[in-house]
C-alpha cells in the first residue's frame, strides 16, 4: 500500500476509535499537528528536485484534505451521539416553577490573573495593558526575533488584513512581551512591571489553546541580576500557591530576546503532584539588543523578564488536567470556582 493510502487509513481507524471529542483531537495532533504525519511530509517536500516536488505535494494535500474530511465526519457523529444521548436522558418538567437567574462569578483564569496581579504589585510591579493586534517590529524585531524566525510563519501565528507603515502585516500578539517594548519606551529606569493578556496561536489540544493568556514580568536597573529574578519568581510561586511544599529549578535553555536563558521548573513536595516536575515559565537576562530596542544603554541597564501561561498556573492550582474546560462554558464545571 501506498505511504499516503496507510497515512490515510492509519487516520481513518484512529478516529473511529475515539469514542470522546478530546480522544479525537488529540488523534488529530498525531496527523495534522505541528508535527503530525502529514506535516512532517509536507516539510519534507524541500529535499526533492522541483517536478517532484510539485507532484508529491499534490498527492500529500489530497491526503490532507482526506484526512480532515475524515476528522469532520467523526466531529459530527460524535456530536449526534451526545446529542442523541442528552435528549435521551432529559426530560422537561413543564409543571414546575421557573428559574431564576442565579448571581455570576470569576472565571478560574480570571481569578488567576487577579491573584498574580496582586502578589506582583505588592513588590512594586506596575500593570501594563495594550493593543491585542500587534505590528510585527514591537512582536518580533523589538525582541531580537529575526525575519526568518519559526514564529513568524502561518504554522504559529495569526495575521490580520492589515499592514503597518512599514508595508508589513499586523498580527494577533503571540506574547504579551509587546508591552514590555511599549512600556519600556515609555519610562525611566527603574522599570519593574508585569504585562498580563489574551495572547494567540495556531494551537490547540489539551494543553494548548489558539487563545490562551500569559503574564510577562520585566524588570530592568543598573544592577539587577539573575538572582534577583530567582528570588522573586521563587517567592511568587511560594505564595501563588500559598505553600512552602514545592522546589524551584533554573533549567538552562534558548529564547531570542534573553541571554542566558532558563525554563523555570517546578514540583511540588506535597500533596498529589508530589515528586513530578512540571515546566511553568520561560525566563532570562534581557538580551542587549531587546535593552537598546528598549532606547537604553545596554552597558548601563540589566534586567531579567519571564513569561508565564495564566492557564497553566490555574491548572496546577485548581488540579484541571484539560485546558479546554476553561473554555467550554460548562457551568457545572465554572461553578466550582464560585
Amino acid at each position: 500500500m501506498d505511504s499516503l493510502d496507510q497515512v490515510i487509513a492509519d487516520a481513518r481507524a484512529a478516529f473511529a476509535a475515539a469514542t470522546q471529542p478530546a480522544a479525537l483531537e488529540n488523534e488529530k495532533a498525531r496527523f495534522l499537528g505541528k508535527t503530525g504525519s502529514v506535516t512532517e511530509l509536507l516539510k519534507g517536500l524541500g529535499k526533492l528536485a522541483p517536478d517532484e516536488r510539485r507532484a508529491q505535494g499534490v498527492r500529500i494535500n489530497a491526503a490532507k484534505e482526506a484526512i480532515e474530511a475524515l476528522l469532520t465526519e467523526r466531529r459530527r457523529q460524535l456530536a449526534d451521539a451526545e446529542l442523541d444521548a442528552r435528549l435521551a436522558q432529559e426530560a422537561i418538567d413543564v409543571t414546575l416553577p421557573g428559574r431564576k437567574r442565579s448571581a455570576g462569578g470569576i472565571h478560574p483564569v480570571m481569578r488567576t490573573w487577579l491573584r498574580v496581579e496582586e502578589i506582583f504589585a505588592s513588590i512594586g510591579f506596575d500593570v501594563a495593558d495594550g493593543p491585542e493586534i500587534e505590528t510585527d517590529w514591537h512582536n518580533f524585531t523589538a525582541l531580537n526575533n529575526p525575519e526568518n524566525h519559526p514564529a513568524r510563519s502561518m504554522q504559529d501565528t495569526f495575521y490580520v488584513d492589515a499592514r503597518d507603515g512599514e508595508g508589513k502585516p499586523l498580527l494577533l500578539r503571540t506574547h504579551t512581551s509587546p508591552m514590555q517594548v511599549r512600556y519600556a519606551r515609555m519610562h525611566k529606569p527603574p522599570i519593574k512591571v508585569i504585562a498580563p493578556g489574551r495572547t494567540y496561536r495556531v494551537d490547540s489540544d489539551a494543553t494548548h489553546s489558539p487563545m490562551f493568556h500569559q503574564i510577562e514580568g520585566l524588570w530592568i536597573d543598573e544592577n539587577v541580576s539573575f538572582a534577583d529574578l530567582k528570588g522573586v519568581y521563587t517567592d511568587f510561586l511560594h505564595r501563588f500557591f500559598e505553600t512552602e511544599d514545592l522546589q524551584v529549578r533554573f533549567r538552562p535553555s534558548f529564547f531570542p530576546f534573553t541571554e542566558p536563558s532558563a525554563e523555570i521548573d517546578m514540583m511540588f513536595t506535597a500533596g498529589p503532584n508530589k515528586g513530578k516536575w512540571l515546566e511553568i515559565s520561560g525566563s532570562g537576562q534581557v538580551h542587549p539588543n531587546v535593552v537598546r530596542n528598549f532606547g537604553l544603554d545596554p552597558e548601563r541597564y540589566i534586567g531579567f523578564a519571564f513569561g508565564s501561561g495564566l492557564e497553566r498556573l490555574t491548572m496546577l492550582r485548581y488540579g484541571v488536567d484539560d485546558l479546554r474546560l476553561f473554555f467550554d462554558g460548562d457551568l457545572r464545571f465554572l461553578q466550582q470556582f464560585n
